[in-house]
């Protein structure tokens, strides 16, 4: 027979002459397996739960399922429902004496998550709320949870014949399991759809926040009847102890951690005592609630709410975040795992019961939410998919079901029951939507063809003589604060001066990654505008990176407005390209993959995804594209008046449509006082003889001959070098000789026979071009700074014409 160890894992009755599981062993060597030792043990189920969740969840990526489902499956499969039903390996791999330590480490990692959660939360912001997501969570969650309470009469726990004392515990566990909707997994999903920034988005966020909330103090409730109790005072005792809890650490925590926080200044490293105070008191505070009857990650998520929102928490999230959501918290999907056995439900009723739950969860979610959505006069399609959002399950569903589990109020077969529905209901949600909803039916887009017939500028280069008069608009994609100084540069560079006619509007992007990770989901709430239930906009990067550019607005008068993409990595292409569609921007500047290090006078590779990110930019974008390769550009101070502002330009021009384009927009910076630009003009033999000064002057440029005619006649403050060379050696030559300045601006596509033979070993960066790789490579000793030009072609399709991507403007 077995024991229970805290109530929840049953394990193996060890004789009295048979010693305990030891922590380590003395190795193969000496006779002794691993797999009969703690730490060795618990090392290979933690790789083997990692494996098998990431893999899973690699499998379900195209299906655009989030990771939490792959989790969930992964835990299934090891648990007694599939590999747990082979002998050898359930007794080698997972034996049951080893499942108190697996059962700790998982719980260990659960509080330290509930505590980064809890980070996430600003309860200031949430009275801000508008009255329809209030609304439409109310109706989200007390239809389901009624109809969650009447269903639970159908379980064999709700009869008469089952123990009395847990029957009220169980009606309110399942009336909270059926209500809940998981936040994370919800941001998630709309990100991935692209639908976060779009009213539904808002919505569906500000409703989930609230249910979020409210299903944490319908748990605690639940927790505080299901203990094992000698007297009927005990829930009330243990309820009103959780209540002088919470009063408590509102009156503590937030003077203590304020005080600390202003003993550690902002962009200076947090001392490792303080944070060794913070962990410690998240610590004490579970272990508070776990001696007060309440689970104790009850008291980790208080702690996270009341802990002073700034750069002390933002120091602490890093610090543990990879090690929770990569190691640990996949453990307790683990442990869920282990305790389903789907072989439990047999027989027609037990499998008409999980269809009744499923049906049950979906009907109460859906037309709760669908009816008060019509009443606040949403669409009729957009509140259904808006029901079907709001339906989704995830963490905070497991550990419900895990504590009612771990209490005894649920069953073995009901726990499996209600774990399948959080899978269905949560699997679903993205096809569904995908096949009821679709942005571009209902937002502004263009197909290809609608596209290129839209009349506004999308190159420098004017093609017609109404551009002439338009505003120039400038995308700058930012992938981290060090790529602030240097596009500041360029945008201080491209306004010109007083006397530019043109006027001149920068946009700028803080490109960031969507994981599963709380900080990413910390990005998505953060993202939104109104009814926001979390942090202001005073903390992230994209905040910073805002700050630093309207700083410079304001020495240089130029408009500057920012908006936040954040998606994944393969994806956010489409954030760009759509964002320069919809601002009409005439130039996107996207950062070069690499980090230059100036002591050592090399690159570094950050982010090798981000080249790939550059590249089907090039190939989708709406507009003219450069790519900025820093070195050295921004090490001095960029928030300089324009007055003070100086920078030498130099333009290699070859030939083509990309030359004309960087040697147009260096016209446009050369325009600037505090700007000196030289172009120089390189060509072989065989334009040796044409003389530029006699070309006849036209608005359609017909050749480059052309072209140079007209520009040297209008910029009459810029110097102009002609090189006529001979070989590829002279080439080089003269590039390295004209590498001394600033920054070089070149075209990705230089025309010329002499181009085309350049000494260039391994072209690694074909997104610059022939010319742009040999200026970054070794083959010239060189540390200028390099703007790789691509001019806007029409035969190029544009990516936004099959896809919408909305994006957050700050405004």
């Amino acid at each position: 027979m077995g024991t229970l160890v805290n109530g929840t894992i049953p394990a193996m009755k060890c004789p009295k002459n048979v010693a305990m599981m030891k922590a380590t062993s003395n190795g193969v060597f000496d006779g002794e397996s691993p797999l009969d030792f703690a730490f060795p043990l618990v090392i290979l189920q933690i790789c083997l739960v990692v494996a098998v969740t990431r893999s899973l969840a690699f499998l379900l990526r195209p299906m655009r399922q989030p990771r939490v489902v792959a989790e969930i499956i992964g835990g299934i499969l090891l648990g007694p429902s599939a590999l747990g039903r082979i002998t050898s390996y359930k007794n080698s791999i997972f034996p049951a004496r080893s499942l108190t330590v697996l059962d700790t480490l998982a719980n260990l990692g659960l509080l330290l998550f509930l505590f980064l959660v809890g980070l996430e939360i600003d309860l200031t912001s949430l009275r801000r709320t508008g009255k329809k997501a209030i609304s439409i969570a109310a109706a989200g969650m007390l239809l389901p949870f009624g109809m969650g309470i009447v269903t639970s009469f159908a379980f064999p726990e709700a009869s008469s014949s089952g123990d009395n004392s847990k029957v009220v515990p169980f009606i309110i566990f399942m009336g909270v399991a059926l209500s809940i909707t998981a936040f994370g997994v919800l941001a998630r999903i709309l990100a991935e759809l692209k639908l976060l920034t779009t009213d539904l988005g808002r919505i569906s966020m500000s409703a989930a926040a609230i249910n979020d909330v409210a299903a944490w103090v319908l748990l605690a409730l639940a927790v505080s009847l299901s203990g094992d109790k000698n007297s009927p005072l005990v829930p009330l005792w243990v309820l009103l102890s959780g209540i002088a809890f919470v009063i408590a650490c509102f009156l503590i925590v937030p003077r203590v951690f304020k005080f600390i926080a202003r003993r550690c200044p902002e962009g200076e490293p947090i001392g490792e005592m303080y944070v060794c105070v913070a962990l410690c008191s998240v610590l004490i505070a579970g272990f508070a609630t776990d001696a007060i009857g309440i689970h104790a990650i009850f008291g980790a998520f208080v702690m996270g709410v009341l802990f002073p929102k700034g750069h002390f928490a933002d120091a602490i999230v890093e610090k543990i975040e990879d090690l929770v959501m990569g190691l640990l918290l996949p453990l307790y999907f683990v442990m869920s795992g282990l305790k389903t056995d789907i072989t439990t439900i047999q027989g027609v009723k037990s499998w008409g019961r999980l269809a009744l739950v499923i049906v049950t969860a979906c009907f109460g979610k859906i037309v709760g939410t669908v009816s008060v959505a019509l009443l606040c006069k949403v669409g009729l399609r957009e509140s259904v998919v808006l029901g079907v959002l709001m339906n989704t399950k995830g963490l905070v569903e497991l550990i419900v079901l895990n504590i009612g589990k771990d209490r005894k109020v649920l069953s073995d077969q009901t726990f499996a029951i209600m774990v399948l529905m959080a899978i269905f209901t949560t699997f679903i949600t993205t096809p569904i939507v995908l096949g009821l909803y679709k942005p571009s039916e209902t937002t502004q887009t263009y197909s290809s063809g609608s596209y290129k017939n839209r009349k506004h500028r999308r190159k420098i280069e004017n093609d017609e003589e109404g551009e002439k008069t338009q505003q120039l608009k400038v995308l700058v994609c930012l992938q981290s604060s060090k790529d602030i100084d240097p596009m500041m540069k360029i945008i201080e560079a491209t306004r010109g001066s007083n006397e530019t006619k043109e006027r001149f509007c920068v946009y700028v992007m803080h490109l960031t990654q969507l994981s599963e990770r709380p900080s990413s989901i910390r990005m998505v709430q953060k993202a939104r505008r109104n009814g926001v239930p979390f942090w202001n906009k005073k903390r992230d990067n994209s905040s910073a990176v805002t700050v630093a550019f309207e700083a410079s607005s304001k020495l240089s008068s130029v408009s500057v407005r920012s908006v936040t993409a954040i998606s994944p990595l393969s994806t956010i292409h489409e954030d760009i390209c759509s964002s320069a569609d919809s601002k009409r921007a005439t130039f996107v500047i996207l950062p070069f993959h690499k980090q230059w290090r100036s002591l050592e006078k090399e690159f570094e590779t950050v982010r090798s995804e981000y080249q790939g990110i550059n590249k089907r930019v090039l190939e989708n974008s709406p507009c003219s594209v450069g790519i900025l390769v820093d070195r050295g550009l921004g090490d001095k101070n960029s928030l300089v008046a324009s007055s003070n502002f100086s920078l030498s330009v130099n333009v290699l021009f070859f030939g083509g449509c990309d030359d004309r384009e960087a040697l147009v927009y260096g016209l446009r910076m050369a325009e600037h006082p505090g700007v000196n630009m030289t172009v120089v003009v390189i060509s072989g033999p065989e334009r040796s003889r044409f003389d530029i000064l006699e070309a006849q002057e036209t608005s359609l440029f017909s050749s480059d001959e052309q072209f140079l005619a007209t520009i040297k006649k209008r910029a009459n403050a810029t110097r102009f070098e002609e090189r006529t060379v001979n070989s590829t050696e002279e080439v080089v030559e003269i590039i390295g000789k004209f590498c001394e300045c600033d920054i070089l601006l070149v075209g990705k596509s230089s025309k010329g026979p002499m181009v085309s033979r350049l000494p260039v070993m391994k072209i690694e960066c074909p997104e610059l071009g022939p010319v742009g790789n040999l200026i970054v490579s070794n083959e010239i000793s060189t540390s200028v700074s390099v703007l790789v030009v691509q001019q806007y072609t029409e035969k190029s399709p544009s990516v936004v014409g099959s896809v919408t991507v909305p994006v957050v403007e700050t405004p």
